[in-house]
């Protein structure tokens, strides 16, 4: 095992999320709120007990966090699967109006967000902030050849089937600095493993990888072929982000700006591959054990904040990126025993999965806490999307009417303070993993095409209608479709997305 995975203290953080957390030695506010957003990766809208109490597995630190904030029963990532939503959420603007029209980014391609883009972290550092992101990335690198050149200029970004990657590990130049990245995004700060499943199988450390890559990964362990550290162990990762971010909390502690961390995990995600501490602790199986981890790395963060004194001025979000793929017994890489056999359904009884236009692909859990000015054990059933949280917090630190510089995100900003129950959201677009897309507009949506637009194979009466149409008040399950039955609806709807798409932006009030 490499030094820098040696040396990371794994069991304090674990041992503090499962056995608990002794009181706050006081409470240290700052003007402005510090901001957290933990985005889970692929966890399910019925993984959390406090949203599915049938979940075989046990979310204690989330829940509390639910008990202590605002719960979002109607959130949505704006994406079903991974890199498309985390653009999203960095940027207020939808990713299918970049270069990446289906999928995700994969091996060696470059950065998906401009450099001249504003991005969450560039606005908040115009609020005074500190900003930092630990974790998983996915969104593009510029990866340098000997020459210090973009090693991958010809394939298409996203185009995973191209027979060019083969080999492009074998070109780049570790030892140089990365362009593009978190840094190039406007974060002060970066620490994490790009994407678990990817190569470089390694950390990285601002623009740098703390070790180069030496040898190929092994057949046997999960993943994309490429580079590997000598040493590198899967089930290490999430312990090193966790233990990275509780640093970077006791840390800002002592220091007058505010702070903005992005914490981004690679759990429950494939490879599923809990901490040892963690298997055997859901009835759900390793993927289920995997999610406990994510609960406890929450109850990590939520006692470094007490143990600070910052958690009273700071702003939680929780969240997924997506849905959950594990949901129909087949093995989607890594998962010892599917949770089907444990009669756990991570997508809460709803239709679909990971990837999939249909709700299980992108309804997810979303909690809001911030002791110092929201309340406690609210619910809100207000349509929202994880895109939305960058005109939100730009209208909660400068209540400006400045909502029109994002082209697909509104600002929450009212319903985080007072739970106000007036419609924010009018609408919201949804897109899946192969480009499927379809709008939501109250308790209508409708979806341009037959099927899932994903991985799902469920029936779905496609043979009867050119799309789908559902009432969500009344089939959140999406059994009855009402394509045919309500040509009125579908042509409004129709027009409204294509107009949403040619025009540039869905938020009427943005000006370009």
């Amino acid at each position: 095992m490499r030094p820098e995975m040696r040396n990371i203290s794994i069991s304090m953080c674990l041992i503090i999320a499962l056995f608990g957390c002794s009181e706050s030695k006081g409470v240290k506010e700052t003007k402005r709120p510090n901001i957290i957003i933990i985005l889970a990766d692929d966890m399910g809208y019925g993984d959390p007990e406090v949203y599915n109490a049938a979940s075989k597995i046990p979310t204690p630190h989330i829940n509390n966090l639910a008990k202590n904030g605002l719960r979002f029963t109607d959130a949505h990532s704006p994406s079903s699967v991974c890199s498309p939503t985390r653009y999203g959420l960095l940027t207020g603007q939808y990713a299918w109006r970049t270069a990446l029209k289906k999928s995700v980014l994969w091996m060696w391609d470059r950065p998906l967000i401009d450099q001249n883009r504003i991005t969450m972290p560039k606005m908040l550092k115009q609020y005074g902030y500190e900003t930092a992101c630990i974790g998983k990335w996915h969104l593009g690198w510029n990866w340098p050849n000997t020459e210090g050149q973009y090693v991958n200029s010809t394939i298409e970004i996203g185009d995973y089937g191209s027979k060019e990657r083969i080999g492009l590990g074998e070109k780049i130049d570790f030892s140089k600095p990365l362009g593009g990245g978190p840094i190039g995004a406007g974060f002060d700060y970066y620490f994490g493993d790009d994407v678990p499943n990817f190569a470089p199988y390694a950390f990285f450390e601002n623009d740098k990888l703390l070790s180069i890559p030496t040898m190929q990964k092994p057949k046997e362990m999960f993943g994309g072929d490429g580079p590997m550290v000598p040493g590198w162990d899967l089930t290490e990762v999430m312990p090193a982000i966790t233990s990275k971010a509780v640093s970077y909390i006791e840390k800002s502690a002592n220091k007058e700006a505010p702070f903005f961390l992005y914490f981004p995990l690679t759990a429950p995600h494939t490879p599923i591959a809990p901490h040892k501490e963690f298997i055997g602790s859901s009835k759900a199986g390793r993927y289920g054990d995997y999610v406990h981890q994510v609960d406890a790395t929450v109850g990590a963060i939520v006692n470094a904040l007490k143990q600070t004194g910052q958690l009273e001025n700071t702003l939680i979000v929780f969240t997924s990126d997506n849905g959950s793929p594990q949901r129909d017994g087949t093995d989607m890489g890594g998962a010892v025993a599917s949770v089907k056999a444990y009669n756990h359904d991570p997508s809460g009884g709803l239709k679909g999965l990971k990837s999939d236009i249909w709700e299980g692909g992108h309804r997810v859990p979303f909690i809001v806490s911030w002791p110092a000015k929201m309340g406690k054990g609210a619910i809100s059933e207000q349509l929202i999307g994880i895109n939305d949280l960058m005109a939100t917090f730009k209208g909660l630190l400068e209540n400006d009417d400045k909502e029109h510089y994002f082209e697909d995100s509104v600002d929450f900003s009212s319903v985080f303070l007072k739970n106000t129950k007036e419609s924010v959201r009018e609408d919201l677009v949804h897109h899946s993993i192969s480009g499927m897309f379809s709008i939501r507009e109250g308790a209508w949506k409708l979806i341009e095409g037959q099927g899932s637009g994903g991985w799902s194979k469920d029936a779905d009466a496609e043979s009867i209608a050119d799309g789908q149409l559902y009432n969500l008040d009344n089939d959140v399950s999406e059994t009855n479709n009402l394509y045919n039955e309500h040509p009125e609806i579908v042509k409004h709807l129709k027009e409204k997305l294509k107009r949403y798409r040619q025009q540039g932006y869905s938020n009427e009030r943005y000006q370009n």
